[in-house]
């Protein structure tokens, strides 16, 4: 009888061992959440989270919906599944059923939504916008209740430069009118996906959840409303994408799905920050894996992209956010430190879906052969071909810092901007770039150039009439001071106004300075009369070598002539126009877009010191 009894004690033992291993197979997320029928690419991967979740089998019963492959990796925690979506499936919820031999483990409803947007729709951004780039948690605070949510690690505290102060979508949100009124069109934003790091979680480049909207910006919700309304007001959006790292706090943290989904080092290793060596063709193998392996930073873990698994999640996530939100574009971070064939295969792959798409890429490099590498081009020796569509100009932004500082001589002054431009020959498309005088990670434009209002007025002027896309940082026309040694909280400072109780509000005329008010009107004329040239906007750049401290250059559009002219010295200048009478053409007028001032000859001009004029010929 003692046999039966102990023969029975290990049933019941190995029973409820059976019921305590099935308990902890549980199911905690699916990424993407939700997808569309009508895409051009069939193909979906799921990416399955839960405690031994491979320890269940999904099971999936919905017309079109094929399930072609269920990948187990080394981590049990983790689940890959391959669907093929057919042209036939209907949009819907289905049940994906995870199931441990007859038992359901757990269920998760999907969504295919229809694909209600036409792709042609997405036109993107073109030279006729002027993009403004704003850090929301600087901005405009507009509602201080979500300034410290709950589980999010680090508390607001605006007395720490370098901690969150406050903005929001709301903010952003509300400052629409005063941004469209300044003749802005396009709206780019730092990251605003959720960031729960414990510090420096302000500016956004540490993601950890590439799904979710930060609760202390908003929801997913509030910035599909943020992009309706601006969208209703003639304002296009871009969001910050970030492919080369994420935050160490991401979901997955300590539980990687494979090995290899980081870039791991026996011990930390920070990138060289050297986005040359990538195009480099004498680079050591030393120095190319430092800059695309390294770390960011010891709180951005480096993603290896050559993992297939983590290259469909990254490229997957950025279709979902156009097609979530209706978004006009891109602007790719860092886009040097990923892998590069991964880069052109993301390009691809988001031009499928969006054929008539902008992505601009961040290639930090001072000379325009290493900026004109990254973009689309058939001419790259060693055979690359990025696909993308953009690039942001730093060879001319240097050219721009320099310029207005010092005295014109051959290689000085003007001439370093006709220099840089003058090597626009290895861009394989010259307006496609993106210019800008400074940025979130650099000195304030405006203490630069020694707070000088004229020299910030020349140089505006250039950039909003020379080739390319003019992007502008937040406090820029208003004169906002910073330099980056100090830390990055003197050039991220928050706009005055924004918050309740500030002392001043620069979002309107009252609350700004003579000095802000004369660069807001300046630039306000600028952008306004900008927003509706295209001749500016498309026009044919002819420049001609500066001359007496006089840089001369014209725009020719449909039979429209646009001529500009930068007076870089400290003395009025007559200038002689029969040097330019090829361009002029058989204009015999003008006049001033900045004053309304006409000219019935245009043999000779006067030019004030230190100034720009942009006129409009006629005959």
């Amino acid at each position: 009888m003692k046999y039966f009894y102990k023969s029975l004690i290990t049933l019941v033992l190995i029973m409820m061992g059976a019921n305590l291993f099935a308990a902890k197979i549980n199911l905690d997320r699916i990424d993407p959440p939700f997808w569309w029928t009508g895409m051009k690419n069939s193909q979906l991967q799921l990416m399955v989270h839960g405690t031994n979740i491979s320890e269940a089998k999904p099971v999936i019963e919905y017309y079109g919906v094929r399930v072609k492959e269920i990948i187990l990796v080394e981590n049990p925690n983790y689940m890959f599944i391959n669907l093929e979506i057919g042209e036939e499936t209907k949009p819907g919820v289905f049940d994906i059923h995870f199931k441990k031999g007859k038992k359901t483990i757990a269920t998760y409803k999907y969504q295919l939504k229809e694909r209600v947007s036409d792709p042609s729709l997405y036109k993107g951004f073109d030279n006729s916008d002027v993009i403004y780039l704003l850090m929301p948690d600087r901005f405009s605070n507009g509602n201080p209740n979500n300034d410290d949510m709950p589980l999010m690690l680090e508390t607001a505290d605006r007395t720490n430069p370098n901690g969150r102060h406050g903005g929001d979508i709301e903010g952003m949100s509300n400052q629409l009118d005063y941004l469209s009124d300044l003749g802005i069109t396009a709206i780019w934003a730092n990251p605003l996906l959720e960031n729960n790091m414990p510090a420096y979680s302000y500016h956004g480049y540490a993601v950890t959840d590439l799904y979710k909207v930060d609760p202390r910006f908003g929801t997913n919700e509030d910035y599909l409303t943020f992009i309706k309304k601006a969208h209703s007001k003639g304002i296009k959006v871009i969001m910050d994408m970030i492919f080369n790292h994420l935050g160490t706090g991401y979901y997955w943290k300590d539980d990687l799905p494979m090995k290899d989904w980081y870039n791991e080092w026996p011990e930390f290793t920070r990138s060289n920050y050297r986005g040359g060596t990538v195009s480099d063709p004498y680079a050591s193998e030393f120095d190319y894996n430092k800059e695309v392996k390294g770390w960011f930073d010891k709180t951005m873990a480096d993603l290896n992209q050559n993992n297939e698994f983590m290259a469909n999640y990254l490229i997957q996530n950025s279709i979902w956010w156009i097609e979530y939100s209706g978004l006009d574009g891109i602007r790719q971070d860092t886009y040097p430190y990923p892998y590069k064939d991964f880069m052109a295969e993301w390009m691809r792959r988001l031009l499928e879906e969006y054929p008539d798409y902008n992505v601009v890429g961040e290639a930090w490099l001072s000379q325009p052969p290493a900026v004109a590498y990254w973009l689309d081009n058939n001419t790259n020796k060693d055979g690359y071909k990025s696909n993308l569509t953009n690039v942001f100009d730093f060879p001319l932004m240097y050219a721009i810092s320099k310029a207005f500082n010092e005295n014109e001589g051959w290689s000085t002054g003007t001439a370093q901007l006709y220099e840089v431009l003058s090597q626009d020959y290895v861009y394989s498309m010259p307006d496609n770039i993106v210019t800008f005088v400074d940025n979130h990670d650099g000195d304030r434009f405006y203490t630069k150039i020694q707070e000088d209002i004229n020299k910030f007025k020349l140089a505006m002027a250039f950039m909003m009439t020379t080739r390319g896309i003019p992007s502008i940082y937040y406090g820029t026309e208003i004169l906002m001071t910073g330099e980056e040694h100090k830390g990055h909280g003197d050039i991220r400072k928050d706009f005055p106004g924004g918050w309740n109780g500030d002392a001043t509000n620069a979002f309107s005329k009252e609350g700004r300075t003579d000095d802000q008010n004369e660069a807001f009107d300046f630039i306000r004329r600028l952008l306004n009369w900008r927003k509706s040239n295209t001749t500016v906007q498309y026009g044919e750049l002819t420049h001609y070598i500066p001359e007496n401290g006089v840089y001369v250059y014209f725009k020719k559009h449909e039979g429209n002539t646009v001529m500009v002219m930068l007076n870089n010295t400290n003395e009025d200048k007559i200038v002689d126009l029969t040097r330019y009478s090829k361009s002029i053409g058989c204009n015999t007028k003008g006049r001033s877009v900045l004053t309304r001032r006409g000219w019935d000859d245009l043999s000779k001009i006067e030019i004030s010191a230190k100034s720009p004029l942009i006129i409009e010929l006629s005959k």
